[in-house]
């Protein structure tokens, strides 16, 4: 009697790894089945997966162009109890957002093999400021998600504009620009709406470190089998991101999924763990995910604000002092923020829990 030859899972992520291609490799050769490796791993959750119906709420959107006292206090209030919210009236340019994302869909739609930007890119170094790879926990998660990314350390030591691949290098440049000054304005916001001065989060340095993942989700063939992006929260302090008007991001609120609906010319801006650690849990760190589609190629752009890019850094993260009190004590213990990044991604997105924010919960 024949027997089937075991499956070798590390195997197969290898090969996926030496094709250079990623994703997109997949579906341009033709596969009409997800692989294995990209398959969630309970067939029960596969079944809720494809049963589930979002909620019908509706994630907010602030315009930042109002009343400084009351955009500060909404943002406050959106961040402790959805810690998801999208902005408008943001100040940039609607060009500049457009071309990012046409030039995101440029890189990564050419052709890879030999001697392609997508092959002399591709890498898991981390040490390396642009990089383009499946997946930047391939070996650590326990399932693969159907998603490719270029990844940019655009703070501190941008890198020289010769790295970047020409046909997506001035939009991207220009972009990281106008986000970080985004992001900027919004840690003002996020100080004044915990009552410290409005340069308190941008003095701890909270802004140094940014971080461009540019991500293409290519249509799926069994999107009921795979995953986007497993659910997971981020791990720095705040993020930026920008999606087409395909979909698919849903995050988790009240114990439901809720769609983040495309919202043309918008921001979408999310909390990360650090932000809920210093904050002493006023704001929410949120689980998301990304679901599969069997539509058009899905593009988003998320920018991260985090220090872990400076190894040499000494600086104590903790909950605020000027939070605390005899009613409010400290619920984290400080970390060293690479120490906090080392445990977040020693466990990769793993698609149940945040337990990289609860292994420093006091």
């Amino acid at each position: 009697m024949s027997t089937a030859p075991a499956y070798d899972r590390t195997a197969e992520l290898r090969a996926l790894d030496a094709t250079l291609a990623g994703v997109r490799g997949l579906v341009t050769s033709g596969a009409t089945n997800v692989p294995r490796i990209f398959h969630l791993p309970d067939p029960e959750e596969q079944q809720i997966r494809a049963q589930e119906q979002p909620s019908p709420a509706t994630v907010p959107v602030i315009d930042l162009g109002g009343d400084r006292a009351a955009v500060a206090d909404a943002v406050g209030r959106v961040a402790a109890e959805w810690g998801f919210f999208q902005v408008t009236g943001h100040g940039v340019p609607e060009e500049a957002m457009a071309a990012a994302v046409a030039a995101v869909r440029a890189f990564h739609e050419a052709d890879g093999g030999e001697g392609s930007d997508k092959a002399r890119l591709y890498s898991r170094e981390p040490g390396k400021a642009v990089k383009y790879h499946c997946n930047f926990d391939l070996y650590q998660s326990p399932v693969a998600n159907w998603r490719d990314t270029l990844y940019l350390r655009m703070a501190p030591d941008p890198p020289a504009a010769e790295e970047l691949p020409e046909i997506c290098r001035d939009a991207l440049f220009e972009y990281a620009k106008q986000v970080k000054n985004l992001g900027d304005r919004l840690f003002e916001l996020l100080s004044e709406a915990l009552g410290l001065k409005p340069s308190y989060l941008t003095d701890i340095e909270c802004n140094q470190g940014q971080i461009i993942l540019a991500h293409y989700y290519p249509p799926c063939p069994q999107p009921e089998l795979a995953i986007g992006t497993s659910r997971h929260s981020d791990s720095g302090f705040l993020t930026i991101l920008l999606q087409d008007e395909i979909g698919g991001l849903q995050i988790l609120h009240d114990d439901q999924w809720v769609d983040v609906t495309p919202t043309p010319g918008a921001f979408i801006i999310n909390v990360a763990d650090l932000l809920q650690l210093i904050s002493n849990d006023k704001f929410s760190s949120v689980e998301h995910r990304v679901v599969a589609k069997n539509a058009e190629p899905r593009v988003s752009i998320a920018c991260f604000f985090s220090t872990h890019f400076h190894p040499a850094s000494t600086r104590m993260y903790g909950p605020i002092k000027e939070l605390l009190s005899k009613e409010n004590p400290p619920l984290y213990k400080e970390t060293l923020v690479r120490d906090f990044i080392a445990r977040y991604y020693s466990l990769g997105l793993d698609g149940r829990k945040k337990t990289a924010l609860s292994d420093f919960r006091l």
